[in-house]
């Protein structure tokens, strides 16, 4: 699938075909793949895992590893190819010529060495140049991805800097040797939303500067839509669309890229709206590639022996220029539509009872220093939270990491034990109680769902065991009878029941988180406190397991407590939302009120950090300068202060803020009037 382009392309993949030779034999991952990108282009790659893009990253690195190689076509940089290089050649290229971004900056940088001489030896290495034109180089470009005080950083060691610190980082060491082309692979999925849309900003601002072509594989069509000049969707190692981004937002021709821009919920969605649409299935197999359209057996619109027999060509989107798609099919399709209120969450009605109710919560720590533990610092990680969690309701804590949502959780859940305050559920009183001293009756009330599924199960056991072994500590279950309700509960998540004779690493991403929610049920929990449950996964495995909890909540009327970053599903799920901030509730009311004006200028900022996957959406930026402040600082006044961009003097450093108390619940702490707030938004 190749586009037309004006300049000689950076890089071009002719034809390529990429396989991984293994036990079961070869699973050819990319069977034949064209594209280009030209100078100072980007170009995004999204789709599921297991589609390909990864693969071209470390196509183009050459680092695909013993079990993979080049069987056909070329991958040519810069006019040479690629999988032709030896290993010399090789070493002239990367990091020079080509350097990459991977998802994860600690598995590029050295943790046992600065950062500022991890930094010089980039130029050192690759243009031969002395210790002191490499420093200034190291200085000057920790500058320029806006790193404060720059002589500091550079005698810091990773573990010192904070995870949007270490990305750029590793930004500014991929950009110092100024490579014609900059691979990113995933760079923002473990940031906060702030610091998502910091890094994100950034790119574009030395892109514009150094004017590096650039690959950017993310599964977030978001971070694309801001990011790219092109998009390639790609599916079972082929790019079934490709074109310029506002073509394909705005006019998505190929059944899978209307399927994963479907999955999204944005800012303007709720559950009781529409419900999300998943692409049911998954990838298939490279071992078992079919003759005809990859995607056919996931497909609503397949038409057997027309997408099945042949493989489909590239077809030239006629509505649109350079916009090109792999289905045979795409001009019958009927209009892109969301079907609005199908499948919708019904509106709570009645009674409103309180699940859990938490009353001047404070959890405090203390940090001890050396072998000996000696001295101590107190931690304020919550600090004076009041919240309520309604029966049959969701309830949304949001903020940055460090503002005390999972520490709240783990009070909730009796993982930890309360300084001060209380937390009841269904009356109880609960938050100086901790687990193991819960009565069997207490512990079934209230279950938790983390975000990594694979920390909370066992390799080594099956699913069965898993789900056995909650249902016989909870209900004191055991025997024939638990494995029946294994399977009802695997039946209720939507899982064979088959699956409980697998053991974790035979199920996917998806498939593991609904293991981690049925064994939550195994005690008919009322209240599921679900701790980022989904902000790992792929957009369509994600509203899968969002319809999933809204189909629990209303069919058991279940409470939920859902802890993110991700505004876009909050928004979408949650009736009630709390804003934190360094242990503090800054905002907190129904979801329709804490979405639109008035803002407290914290949630302002999160909102306008939200990347829309939509290339014409805009809205006004508002940059978060620094980090938070330590949470051992007792400060006398507003916690947001020193990062809030409509501080209105001293006032806010030495006077706590009043509370505005507003129509259904909604609270916000600021010392800006309510009528100031409306005023000044510049999101809403």
């Amino acid at each position: 699938m190749t586009l037309p382009m004006t300049s000689t392309p950076i890089l071009q993949f002719d034809s390529a075909r990429i396989s991984y030779f293994i036990r079961a034999g070869e699973a050819n991952v990319i069977p034949d793949l064209s594209f280009s990108i030209a100078p100072n282009e980007a170009l995004g790659l999204v789709g599921e895992s297991g589609c390909g893009k990864s693969t071209v990253a470390l196509a183009v690195m050459q680092y695909l590893g013993r079990a993979g190689r080049v069987t056909g076509g070329r991958i040519l940089f810069e006019g040479k190819d690629l999988a032709q290089a030896t290993e010399q050649e090789l070493r002239q290229i990367r990091g020079r010529r080509i350097a990459m971004v991977y998802q994860d900056p600690m598995s590029s940088l050295n943790p046992v060495m600065q950062v500022g001489r991890q930094l010089m030896e980039v130029p050192m290495i690759h243009d031969g140049v002395g210790e002191e034109v490499a420093r200034a180089r190291a200085l000057a470009m920790l500058r320029e991805v806006k790193l404060p005080d720059p002589e500091q950083v550079m005698q810091r060691y990773p573990h010192q800097l904070s995870g949007g610190q270490q990305q750029r980082i590793v930004i500014a060491m991929a950009l110092i040797a100024q490579p014609a082309l900059l691979i990113m692979d995933e760079p923002t999925t473990g940031l906060d939303v702030t610091v998502e849309a910091a890094v994100l900003d950034l790119v574009r601002e030395l892109r514009t500067k150094h004017r590096s072509a650039i690959l950017f594989i993310s599964h977030n069509l978001g971070t694309v839509a801001h990011i790219c000049d092109r998009i390639g969707v790609m599916y079972g190692g082929e790019l079934v669309e490709e074109g310029p981004i506002r073509s394909v937002f705005a006019n998505p021709s190929h059944p899978y890229t209307r399927g994963l821009l479907d999955c999204l919920p944005t800012l303007g969605r709720d559950k009781h709206g529409s419900k999300l649409k998943p692409i049911q299935g998954q990838v298939g197999s490279p071992l078992k590639r079919p003759p005809g359209c990859q995607f056919a057996n996931r497909c609503a619109y397949v038409e057997i022996g027309r997408c099945t027999t042949a493989p489909i060509p590239s077809l030239e989107v006629t509505t649109d220029t350079d916009h090109v798609v792999k289905c045979v099919r795409w001009a019958e399709l009927p209009p892109r539509s969301r079907e609005a209120g199908e499948g919708a969450a019904p509106q709570m009605v009645g009674k409103i009872e309180s699940a859990v109710r938490v009353e001047h919560l404070r959890m405090y720590y203390k940090r001890t220093h050396g072998l000996f533990n000696t001295g101590g610092q107190i931690v304020r990680a919550v600090n004076d939270v009041e919240l309520v969690a309604d029966r049959g309701r969701t309830l949304a804590i949001v903020g940055e990491s460090g503002c005390g949502k999972s520490t709240l959780a783990k009070v909730l859940a009796g993982l930890e034990t309360a300084t001060d305050g209380d937390v009841t559920l269904s009356g109880q009183s609960v938050g100086h109680t901790a687990i193991e001293d819960r009565k069997p009756d207490l512990k079934r009330k209230l279950q938790m769902v983390f975000q990594n599924p694979d920390s909370t199960l066992n390799p080594s056991h099956t699913v069965g065991y898993a789900i056995g072994r909650a249902l016989k500590r909870l209900k004191g279950v055991g025997g024939a009878a638990a494995r029946a309700e294994t399977e009802r509960l695997l039946e209720i998540v939507k899982l064979p029941a088959a699956f409980a004779d697998h053991r974790p690493h035979q199920l996917s991403g998806g498939q593991k988180q609904r293991v981690a929610i049925a064994r939550a049920l195994a005690g008919d929990a009322e209240v599921l406190v679900a701790d980022e449950p989904v902000s790992a996964l792929d957009v369509s495995v994600q509203a899968s397991i969002i319809n999933l909890l809204n189909e629990l909540q209303t069919e058991r009327d279940a409470t939920l407590v859902f802890i993110s970053h991700n505004l876009a599903v909050v928004r979408y799920l949650a009736d009630r939302v709390a804003v934190m901030y360094l242990g503090k509730v800054v905002e907190y009311g129904p979801v329709d009120a804490v979405f639109k004006p008035p803002f407290h200028p914290y949630t302002e900022a999160l909102l306008s950090a939200v990347p829309q996957p939509d290339p014409d959406a805009s809205h006004a930026r508002i940059v978060l300068e620094g980090s938070p402040p330590s949470p051992t600082a007792e400060l006398p006044g507003c916690v947001f202060a020193s990062r809030c961009p409509r501080k209105v003097g001293e006032i806010c450093d030495t006077t706590p803020p009043p509370e505005h108390a507003l129509a259904g619940g909604h609270r916000i702490a600021c010392h800006i009037p309510v009528a100031d707030l409306v005023r000044l938004n510049a999101v809403g």
